[in-house]
């Protein structure tokens, strides 16, 4: 893919680039080491990525500061105004964000049409903040004295944000604070940090004031630093859950809002009645789509009952007709992992599987793609899982599946719920009494029926449960606009 130098990178002495840091409505230079991004379908070096300073981040940090006063100001109407300019510049570069998202990602190019599709539709939720930020009043709580509850914004929030979905997920944060009168500081992760670059050079052009959004390149000095500085007020954060955990205690322990989104291990119960041909489409876009690094993938699935053996034949009918191929390809099922030291991990997982006595009935390694230059893995699937064996409890970030075979849905519950995870789950069903009893006792956040990924749209909150999120007020939603202001109750008498 052809790409132009603009003023978020400069030619090292080879055609390949530096990346730069967005601070104050500039571009500038950061770090004195980089590392490598890579294509991981081809392995081709894209760019150079700055490894941020605690200097560094708190020069991005102290321009947001520096600019809240004058944004929180600014009437919400205008702050809006400016994000339905950023919707229509991504409507207008919607293919090449989405070829810059699969050069660095590796998934399938219609999925990144859809990925920047729904960080469109974060924008567009959140021009409605002059609605959505609204109080509430009620006159005459007593004798002559009335009362009102108002929404203000707080100052500065960051988002460190992960390589899987790296157009969508900084989305779930940004268009919300700036909207609400914040400033921002986004710390994309170092793997893929391109497409954030360009987003902020699409956002340069509809000419925010200096210093409301900023972009630190790096990763666990510049991760740290944001949690450390004193001059950021609030933090949202994508990732495994022992980082997620980590960023939650280090966070509040300096006195910051924090909404950190960890891991999962999400389940799919299939009951005997599904609708087969369905089900197994929706398992295969869940389970292998991105290569199985969602954290809304389905990586279980429990077998109900005699669906158990129909099920697998299905699963292994349809997983060996998936394409496994460069995601720049229309027909791509499968798309590589992100990079060399990931597809290693997975490998490793399903190593770890033969050895905890799984049956193998298909082996992603031997994949005709698995053996070229890129970092693919065809979908593996292991059959006779038992809820014990780690590749059932752990998350394995890939495209592996395991299949547990239950009696009946009372077991099938006991299994999910058994899970420190509580992200998301599905269950594939005709029976409404069956999904009555699901959803009622099922202990996830976001519940699918007949559904292979249950991903709220951006005016409805990402509700993890348990270990799959720390902190109160969830993503996107309702939830975003409560995380990103104050409430102030003002208490009338007028004599």
């Amino acid at each position: 893919m052809a790409t132009t130098v603009t003023r978020s990178e400069q030619h090292t002495s080879s055609t390949v680039r530096k990346l730069r840091n967005y601070v104050n409505g500039q571009w500038v230079e950061a770090g004195s080491s980089t590392l490598e991004v890579r294509n991981p379908a081809t392995n081709q070096v894209l760019a150079q990525v700055p490894l941020s300073t605690r200097d560094d981040v708190e020069r991005a940090v102290a321009a947001a500061r520096a600019a809240f006063p004058a944004w929180r100001a600014t009437p919400v109407l205008e702050r809006a105004r400016y994000l339905f300019k950023v919707r229509q510049l991504m409507e207008d570069h919607l293919e090449e964000l989405a070829q810059i998202l699969v050069s660095e990602v590796g998934k399938a190019l219609p999925d990144a049409r859809l990925e920047i599709k729904r960080g469109i539709e974060m924008v567009e939720v959140a021009t409605g903040m002059p609605s959505l930020m609204m109080g509430n009043n009620l006159e005459d709580i007593s004798h002559d004295i009335d009362c009102d509850t108002i929404r203000q914004p707080i100052g500065v929030f960051a988002a460190i944000t992960p390589y899987n979905f790296p157009s969508m997920v900084p989305l779930w944060f940004l268009p919300f604070a700036v909207a609400t009168g914040n400033t921002f500081v986004l710390k994309p992760s170092e793997q893929v940090p391109l497409s954030s670059i360009r987003l902020y050079e699409l956002m340069e052009q509809v000419g925010f004031p200096r210093g409301v959004i900023n972009l630190v390149n790096g990763a666990h000095d510049a991760v740290n630093g944001l949690l450390d500085s004193k001059g950021v007020n609030g933090i949202s954060f994508v990732g495994s859950a022992a980082t997620a955990k980590y960023v939650y205690a280090r966070a509040a322990e300096n006195g910051k809002r924090v909404q950190a989104l960890g891991g999962a291990k999400n389940h799919l119960v299939v009951m005997p009645d599904c609708e087969m041909d369905k089900t197994l489409s929706a398992i295969m876009s869940s389970s292998f789509g991105a290569a199985g690094q969602r954290c809304l993938a389905g990586s279980v699935v429990v077998a109900v009952g005699d669906v158990h053996e129909p099920l697998k034949e299905g699963l292994l009918r349809s997983a060996k007709a998936l394409k496994v191929q460069d995601g720049m390809l229309e027909d791509t099922d499968v798309g590589p992992v992100v990079s060399t030291n990931h597809k290693s991990k997975v490998e490793g997982w399903i190593e770890k599987g033969i050895a905890e006595g799984a049956d193998l009935i298909l082996d992603g390694r031997q994949s005709a793609a698995a053996s070229g230059p890129g970092c693919f893995l065809g979908p593996s699937i292991f059959d006779n899982v038992t809820p014990d064996m780690e590749i059932a409890r752990e998350e394995i970030f890939g495209p592996v599946v395991s299949v547990i075979h239950v009696k009946d849905l009372d077991e099938a519950l006991s299994v999910v719920n058994a899970s420190r995870y509580g992200n998301a789950t599905s269950i594939f069903t005709t029976s409404g009494k069956a999904v009555r009893q699901y959803k009622y006792h099922v202990q996830a956040g976001m519940i699918g029926v007949n559904i292979g990924v249950a991903a709220p749209m951006a005016f409805f909150s990402f509700t993890g449960w348990k270990d799959s999120f720390f902190g109160d007020l969830h993503a996107h939603g309702a939830d975003a606009i409560s995380f990103y202001t104050e409430k102030k109750t003002i208490i009338s008498r007028w004599f």
